[in-house]
């Protein structure tokens, strides 16, 4: 009960900040090309609750993602206030907001894919299934980049804000070696509580199927 509580707030949070975000953003067209992962998700994860359910670890974090998302979507990632703070903060040449967002990009993803080939008995833990988690996270980050190439051919000037550069060459490079971070920092510091989160997970299922 306790956990369906805490994911009914966190559905409900990202749900207000969604609708929030999208009265006056910044560019409507880039709102609505940042936000596009989050209206795929938010379904998906609905739908899939029942039949299989993740970890809360996974589902407070795709939460954290997507509020990241829709910040980002709202300001467009060159001019989030937070990041302003960080540049003044440390001297940095640009906002490096966005670099949270592929941080994230990294780390939510290498989770979901070791829960996914941990519970359907796809691959033992160990250090292949690390390999390929971090695999994923990187095959994702290229994906979203190639994403960004294609709009940038689509629109022209258009797609400035969406790419959200700064005036970086290495950009698409820093981009994916953030999601590489947030991958490995996912696998290092949070793999033995999503551990204990599945097999909380099974036992439970096992429980209910045995009643």
């Amino acid at each position: 009960m306790q956990r369906n509580r805490l994911l009914a707030t966190l559905g409900l949070s990202v749900l207000a900040a969604l609708l929030a975000s999208g009265i006056a953003p910044y560019d409507r067209a880039t709102w609505l090309l940042e936000v596009a992962p989050v209206l795929v998700a938010a379904p998906l994860l609905a739908f899939t609750y029942g039949r299989f359910p993740l970890t809360t670890l996974l589902y407070l974090l795709i939460a954290a993602h997507a509020l990241v998302l829709i910040l980002g979507g709202a300001y467009t990632y060159a001019r989030v206030p937070p990041g302003f703070w960080v540049q003044e903060l440390f001297g940095l040449s640009r906002n490096p907001y966005d670099k949270l967002g592929h941080f994230m990009q990294g780390l939510v993803p290498a989770l979901v894919a070791r829960e996914i080939l941990l519970r359907g008995r796809y691959l033992a833990n160990g250090r292949m299934l690390a390999f390929l988690c971090l695999c994923v996270a990187l095959a994702i980050s290229a994906v979203y980049e190639l994403i960004e190439w294609w709009v940038a051919l689509i629109a022209g000037q258009g797609a400035i804000e969406f790419l959200g550069t700064q005036g970086d060459p290495w950009d698409t490079q820093s981009d994916i070696c953030w999601a590489l971070i947030g991958a490995g920092s996912a696998l290092l510091g949070l793999a033995r509580l999503q551990d204990r989160q599945i097999a909380a997970l099974e036992h439970s299922a096992h429980g209910r199927g045995q009643g």
